[in-house]
């Protein structure tokens, strides 16, 4: 049996972005417990040249719906990057995967071969539909996730490889 682009997109970024978000409740839980502000934990990062966490959780979210669109021939929804709140954040994702769970697996077909184009600050990047879900799409919303993983951990949060990997 052949793995379909929606089985590829749709269940993997559920997963993953469900997963975002239960860190996110882990963290506010965490910041409660430890009495300080969690815009401590969404302005860290781990590096001075890296995003903080409130960026990181924007371009997972970003990556999940843009490909949605671009694999079904939507128009890709902009989301404003105005978040600064935990709760603020977990509304964002579900928004995002209410969006990527609207279309039926029907519209991604034959989306493998679609023309994608995106416009970056370094020039024009073009794909064929699987490679884009598969080399770009994918590799940057597990390195995001992992980023706020990372991030959180390094703060002192209590999570481990379940809270990444997520609900079955």
């Amino acid at each position: 049996m052949q793995i379909s682009m929606y089985e590829t997109l749709v269940p993997t970024c559920s997963r993953m972005l469900g997963a975002m978000s239960a860190l996110l409740d882990k963290a506010e839980a965490y910041a409660t417990q430890k009495k300080f502000e969690p815009a401590v934990l969404l302005n860290s990062r781990l590096a001075p040249d890296m995003f903080p966490l409130t960026r990181q959780v924007q371009i997972a979210c970003d990556m999940a719906k843009g490909a949605a669109a671009r694999l079904t021939g939507a128009e890709v929804p902009s989301y404003p990057d105005t978040e600064t709140t935990l709760a603020e954040l977990k509304a964002r994702i579900a928004k995002t995967l209410a969006f990527v769970n609207s279309f039926d697996a029907a519209k991604y077909a034959g989306s493998e071969d679609h023309d994608i184009v995106l416009k970056m600050r370094t020039g024009e990047q073009r794909f064929k539909g699987l490679p884009y879900l598969r080399d770009y799409v994918l590799p940057n919303v597990y390195f995001h996730v992992t980023m706020v993983y990372a991030i959180l951990r390094h703060n002192g949060v209590d999570i481990g490889k379940m809270d990444f990997l997520g609900a079955r």
